[in-house]
């Protein structure tokens, strides 16, 4: 498929869940693809040369690392202006955002009470939504869900 897809993940070492979900239900792959990790490091700030880490893995993939400091807001499309400059080429307006949506059930077989089951999944519904947390804009992500039973 033309375009750039661009997967986040929290987990480096494995294939993101909405990469699996995309094959899955759309049998496709874009022709470039990017699986996007972004982390928070324990120093305040991180300096500009240092924000961006590119690794091809083949002729379809490449795995990219996006460090931000704890104080800093993370802001993906300021940080992929870092990789055009690194030479990684791509259009932004042919480019989509995969990411994975979570949503948690409880479980009859939990080891948890109840009460701290349903704290814990209204707390967990409360949480930022990553495409607004990342400032990716809103047109060009795609969420696929996923339910976890806790």
């Amino acid at each position: 498929m033309p375009g750039t897809a661009v997967f986040l993940t929290a987990d480096t070492g494995n294939a993101p869940t909405a990469l699996m979900h995309s094959l899955k239900h759309y049998k496709v792959l874009h022709e470039h693809n990017v699986i996007l990790s972004i982390v928070t490091e324990q120093q305040p700030r991180i300096p500009e040369s240092e924000r961006v880490v590119m690794e091809p893995i083949n002729d379809l993939f490449m795995r990219v690392i996006m460090r931000f400091g704890y104080m800093e807001q993370p802001n993906v499309p300021k940080a992929l202006a870092i990789c055009r400059k690194q030479g990684w080429k791509f259009d932004i307006m042919s480019t989509s955002f995969f990411v994975s949506r979570r949503s948690l059930k409880p479980s009859a077989k939990s080891g948890m009470p109840l009460w701290q089951n349903r704290l814990f999944i209204a707390l967990a519904r409360t949480a930022a939504d990553a495409s607004e947390y990342f400032q990716i804009p809103t047109g060009r992500v795609v969420e696929i869900g996923t339910q976890i039973n806790i």
